[in-house]
């Protein structure tokens, strides 16, 4: 998620939860919690199937040699999606090891052994040399670095004329309304509007192939409605626990948020081509 809770110590690369590494306690424990609670949902963000497929289809078909890295993989939903549409191989990393072993299962139950490799990584500094992937690929989890400093930090791992398509949280209006502008502020001060972010892809080194935005059931369908269906539970086993309750409440806050505002802002899949390499 474009996770509004989590403590601001942390700071890292999992799909819509921010690294572990360095916290203090207190926020340690506070992400515990938010793992627990969004613990078994279809999606660690917002997305779908079909919103993968469009995208995917805005990129030239991939030959068999082809490599796909999936930065920010969460437990895989996207990656299985590419998987089953491309013969590509698929490099999927992620930082939080459950995810990965999850991951890993689905991988061995669907025999997709030797087509993906997932593994345990930072996004800020992966482990494959230049020009690897003709296809870079980030739901959800560009926001921990940042859209310009990601796209600029992962174009040299792509070929020449490579793709890279991500989602990124945009505003939709130039106007939003106090409530709403205050909570991202707070929570995400880098969102900005789609206009902004299509520019950012030209200083960044590369061409805008298209975008489009990801509609509210991509938000609803795989995400909220699955984590309010945790909370009821999340809430029985934490009683009387305080950092339980505002991990719960916070959010709450955020999904509300959206159910309020999803006319304001929300997610914009961008697929681009590299133009320049550094």
């Amino acid at each position: 998620m474009h996770t509004a809770s989590l403590p601001d110590s942390a700071d890292g690369t999992s799909a819509h939860f921010r690294d572990t590494g360095d916290c203090p306690p207190s926020a340690d424990r506070a992400i515990d919690l938010f793992f627990e609670l969004f613990s078994g949902l279809p999606r660690q963000g917002p997305g779908s199937a079909a919103d993968t497929a469009r995208a995917l289809a805005l990129v030239p078909p991939l030959p068999p040699s082809a490599r796909i890295l999936d930065v920010g993989c969460g437990t895989g939903a996207q990656t299985i999606d590419l998987a089953r549409a491309t013969p590509a191989a698929i490099h999927a990393v992620e930082l939080h090891e459950p995810f990965v072993r999850d991951l890993a299962a689905k991988v061995r139950r669907l025999s997709l052994d030797g087509r993906i490799f997932p593994s345990v990584g930072d996004m800020r500094h992966l482990a494959f040399p230049p020009a690897h992937f003709d296809l870079i690929w980030c739901e959800g989890a560009i926001y921990n670095m940042g859209f310009d400093a990601g796209l600029e930090a992962w174009r040299p791992y792509l070929r020449e004329d490579g793709h890279i398509a991500v989602t990124e949280a945009c505003w939709f209006t130039a106007e939003p309304p106090h409530e709403c502008r205050e909570f991202w502020d707070a929570e995400y001060p880098a969102i900005r509007s789609i206009d902004a972010n299509r520019a950012a892809v030209r200083w960044c080194g590369y061409e805008l192939v298209g975008d489009f935005r990801l509609p509210a059931s991509a938000w609803w369908d795989d995400y909220y409605l699955p984590i309010c269906r945790n909370l009821e539970s999340f809430r029985k086993r934490h009683p009387g626990d305080e950092a339980a309750a505002t991990v719960a409440a916070q959010t709450e806050r955020e999904i509300e948020m959206f159910r309020r505002y999803s006319d304001a802002y929300g997610y914009v899949f961008f697929v681009m081509r590299v133009t320049t390499l550094s």
